[in-house]
């Protein structure tokens, strides 16, 4: 701000302006794909940024638009040029390969990208520019020079991970102890040890082998590539160690012709007896019984064993005699004994009173490529139940909590989710990482190293734990281990696998430091300073006063972080309470603090407002007047039934945001997440975050009146949709949160929104207007398409608004072919159209458009509704093929009437939307978030003929 509180005078940055959408959304999804050295396989975070939006955000905050710099570029030639140079670093820089430290061309980008915020900080503080990037860099590293990017929120680390790959200084912080240890390890930890040799017995201390040399060429240790050598040092000496202890009970399996293969997974079911008193077996609860379904496939047979009522089990590659169904339903239970359906309410009646009990279905074990499945053998089922843990892990499962619903099957304390043998694993691991650390003080080695490798094998023991619980699942198509997490969530799951920590094989102890080494192999070799803190950003005084925000805040309800945390805070807090001062004090992460409208306050919402207000207020003080900030949100509305109007997440963390005195110069929607994570259109996953631009308000902002706002709205807004839904293709699921941002946009510019009688006009309110602007924008893209839509299509888009996919009276069809114009003899000869039969008629479903066996070849000629019904078909059927499905479509069609096919899609999903059919509406939205790809993918050659 001015020392008077008017406008600062500043140069708007290129994220005010203009920025490479699709290349930073298409490269932010790609990297949920990733797995080996991305930094989220270091340690479990939930809702973690991509990488690649908080690079390419951090970026263009820093830099100027060439706008802005007319004595540079001093004609809108020149800085179209400049800024396309630009874009072009934005879309080097996002790419994951920008990442990796060996490669040459990463490392110019990097340095094009250091160069160009040198040179826009230099401007800004009115310094000579700098003419090379070895004076940029020279630059940058002056302590005071640019700004500190600050994230109080820092969950997983994504943001001063990515301040300081671009040579900028960062803080962060949070209130979760989880949350400040990751990024500690990430930002850190290895800084200290950069480009030092490993210290292990092992090595080499001249370099590491050349991964492209066949012989004994060495290249120098780079990066933390020596401490990530000596974590697989030290890793190996303690599962021997472990080994030595209890391996016996994790025994091989025994083959017919006298050899062993190390078992792989053992497949368990939990077990209740049957509620039907003349019954009263003991039933597996199971949702599939098979074992493999990946070459060979394999089934569980259960026998049912009439002495004692339980069943044994026997494997065999046919279905002979399985039974057809699993026992768990999607809501209830069946005895397979006597088929009588078993409600919830008993098994978890029967849990809780400690009557679940665990049965052994399967071995999976491994010779080499070779794959064995067994059934349960008594040597394996007595060596599980003999395991004694050293210790348990302490504290009790939440009794009110966001996202868990094990306490009501009986599991109130973190122990209880572990079996015995589990628990022996975990804590002898656990007893042997302590053991190394003290011998590694012992003999000298430094103790910020010790702590350094003790952290991570920390880490390591937590994916252990993770992935090795009574909540995994096998994942049969792929011999696979997935761990508890697989939503942010802890819900209970019927049969489990527990994989064996000393196999070579899916989630083995070995495989869980591999996972940690190849992050630290991969870290940037750029030492700018970090300091992470533990501090509560609603109460906490920042003594930088320029800092550039950007941060991810909670979404109000949806993640309940800290009671999520308390998983692995249970097993690093013994660990690690004595390295990290002040860190692990108590039990369990603390709760009264957390900023989520979590079921334990008496006021959720009063709280999350409360404290979401006293944070944006910290950093309206602390933040820059020349660099926006941003942040991230991608919380889904919500309607408010009673009181009509849309609510919860985002109106109270925008009503905060516009309170603190910040305004909305900028919104993007930010394409994070997968289509494929849309569980269901009433699901809080959604793909698309938003992210806001944010800048001071000026204290001598006006002050608007509603009809002002709302006339304003109704004039900008409209353009803005066009970019949204032609431009960017965000999906129609989405569509109304990414409206938002260019909505607050008009109100936040405001000191204040006022009706004709002076009350102040709520940001739930404007939510309403920004709402029904967007409704009437899909009314009059309705209304506008339909004018140019063939006469067919115009039949069956009339058809689906009142029927959908359902059959009709042949006469309504009669009916309405003659108010479109067209034939009702020539739509039922063509049966890629409709279906008429004895009186009934319906249109085609999507998923009934197979190339193979509908209509004729694709061309130009095929009508708008065939072309959107075949491209919906490879979103909605499991035969289709996504993208490439639909780009064979579109190249054949042309972009012109792709261009429509893009907009029928977004007036069909409206339509299946508000008849609430979202196995219908779903494709349709895939199909539009997916438009981009789709347009990349068709300048390729096609693939396959279509049609029939």
């Amino acid at each position: 701000m001015s020392e008077d509180g008017s406008a600062p005078q500043y140069r708007k940055k290129l994220i005010e302006v203009d920025i490479p959408l699709d290349a930073i959304n298409h490269e932010s999804s790609r990297e949920k794909k990733l797995t080996h050295g991305h930094p989220s396989t270091l340690h479990r975070w939930w809702a973690r940024r991509p990488l690649a939006a908080c690079r390419a955000v951090i970026f263009a905050s820093l830099v100027d638009d060439p706008s802005e710099c007319t004595e540079e570029y001093p004609t809108e030639a020149d800085q179209l040029a400049k800024r396309e140079d630009l874009h072009k670093i934005i879309e080097d820089l996002v790419k994951w390969e920008t990442t990796d430290p060996s490669s040459s061309s990463a490392a110019t980008t990097l340095r094009k990208a250091r160069f160009e915020i040198a040179r826009s900080v230099a401007r800004n503080n009115g310094d000579r520019l700098p003419s090379n990037h070895i004076e940029a860099e020279a630059y940058l590293s002056q302590d005071g020079t640019a700004p500190n990017i600050h994230d109080p929120f820092c969950g997983g680390g994504s943001v001063p991970y990515e301040a300081q790959r671009l040579g900028l200084n960062a803080l962060a912080s949070d209130q979760n102890p989880i949350a400040v240890l990751i990024t500690k390890a990430l930002v850190q930890l290895p800084v200290p040890f950069m480009d030092e040799p490993p210290i292990n017995p092992d090595a080499n201390p001249l370099g590491i082998k050349h991964p492209k040399s066949r012989g004994d060429k060495v290249v120098p240790w780079r990066g933390a590539s020596g401490l990530a050598d000596d974590l697989r040092y030290y890793g190996r000496e303690i599962i021997e160690r472990v080994r030595d202890k209890i391996g016996k009970w994790y025994p091989d399996l025994k083959l017919p012709d006298g050899r062993s293969a190390t078992t792989t997974a053992w497949l368990w079911a939990n077990t209740v007896a049957c509620n039907d008193l003349l019954c009263g077996y003991q039933i597996p609860l199971v949702k599939t019984w098979v074992v493999t379904s990946n070459g060979t496939k394999w089934w569980v047979k259960p026998i049912k064993e009439a002495d004692n009522r339980t069943y044994s089990f026997r494997v065999q590659d046919t279905d002979s005699g399985v039974p057809t169904q699993p026992t768990v339903r999607q809501k209830r239970a069946v005895c397979i004994a006597c088929d009588k359906p078993i409600s919830f309410d008993y098994i978890r009646d029967q849990a809780s009173q400690g009557r679940m009990k665990q049965t052994l279905l399967a071995i999976v074990a491994h010779n080499g490529s070779a794959r064995y499945v067994s059934a349960p053998t008594y040597q394996h089922s007595k060596a599980a139940s003999r395991a004694l843990a050293g210790y348990f892990p302490e504290g009790l499962l939440p009794n009110n909590a966001l996202g868990f619903s094990v306490q009501n099957y009986g599991m109130t304390g973190w122990a209880s989710l572990f079996t015995p043998r589990q628990l022996a694993g975990l804590t002898t691991l656990s007893r042997e990482i302590e053991v190394i650390a003290d011998e590694m003080i012992a003999s000298d080695i430094d103790r910020e190293y010790v702590k350094a490798v003790k952290t991570y094998l920390a880490f390591a023991l937590g994916r252990v734990a993770e992935s090795n619980n009574r909540l995994t699942r096998w994942v049969n198509s792929s011999d696979f281990v997935a761990g508890v997490f697989g939503r942010q969530t802890i819900n209970m799951v019927w049969d489990f696998a527990e994989p064996n920590i000393f196999s070579n094989r899916t989630q083995n102890w070995m495989a869980q430091i591999d996972w940690i080494a190849r992050v630290l192999e991969r870290m940037p070799s750029a030492k700018p300073k970090a300091v992470v803190e533990l501090r509560d950003a609603s109460n906490q005084t920042q003594e930088d006063k320029c800092s550039v925000f950007v941060t991810d805040p909670p979404y109000y309800d949806n993640i309940g972080y800290a009671d999520l945390s308390d998983f692995f805070y249970v097993w690093h807090r013994p660990l690690l309470k004595d390295h990290y001062e002040g860190q692990f004090t108590g039990i369990a992460v603390p709760k009264h603090n957390q900023m989520v409208a979590a079921p334990i306050f008496d006021d959720p919402r009063g709280h999350f407002t409360g404290m979401m207000s006293q944070a944006l207020n910290n950093m309206r003080e602390s933040c820059s007047d020349v660099f926006p900030s941003s942040m991230f949100y991608a919380y889904k509305q919500q309607e408010e039934q009673s009181a009509g109007r849309s609510s919860t997440g985002w109106d109270t963390m925008l009503e905060s945001l516009v309170n603190a005195g910040f305004m909305i110069v900028g919104t993007w929607p930010m394409r994070t997440e997968h289509s494929g994570r849309l569980r269901s259109q009433n699901s809080n996953a959604l793909a698309t975050s938003v992210l806001l631009v944010i800048r001071p308000r000026p204290s001598d902002a006006p002050v608007a009146s509603r009809r002002q706002f709302v006339g304003e709205l109704e004039n900008r807004l409209p353009v803005a949709l066009v970019q949204l839904t032609r431009y960017n293709h965000i999906g129609p699921l989405d569509l109304e949160q990414a409206a938002i941002g260019p909505g607050m946009e008009v109100y936040s510019k405001y000191a204040r929104v006022e009706t004709n009688s002076g009350k102040r006009v709520a940001v739930r309110d404007a939510l309403q207007q920004i709402n029904q602007v967007v409704a009437d924008y899909i009314n009059r893209e309705e209304s506008e398409l339909s004018s140019e839509l063939d006469e067919p299509t115009q039949f069956c888009l009339s058809w689906t608004r009142v029927h959908g996919f359902d059959k009709g009276a042949s006469g309504d069809a009669d009916g309405l072919a003659v108010a479109k114009a067209v034939g009702i003899n020539s739509l039922q000869e063509d049966d890629s159209l409709v279906i008429s039969h004895r009186g009934e008629f319906r249109v085609v479903h999507h998923n009934e458009f197979s190339p193979e066996q509908r209509g004729m070849a694709v061309s130009q000629a095929t009508t708008v509704w065939e072309g959107c019904m075949r491209m919906a078909y490879h979103f909605g059927h499991k035969d289709g093929d996504r993208v490439a499905g639909a780009a064979d479509i579109y190249r054949l069609m042309g972009p012109a009437n792709g261009a429509k096919v893009e907009r029928l899609a977004r007036i069909l999903f409206d339509g299946f939307n508000r008849r609430k059919e979202p196995s219908n509406s779903i494709a349709y939205n895939d199909l539009v978030a997916s438009w981009s790809d789709i347009e990349k993918e068709a300048l390729k050659p096609i693939g396959r003929e279509l049609g029939a």
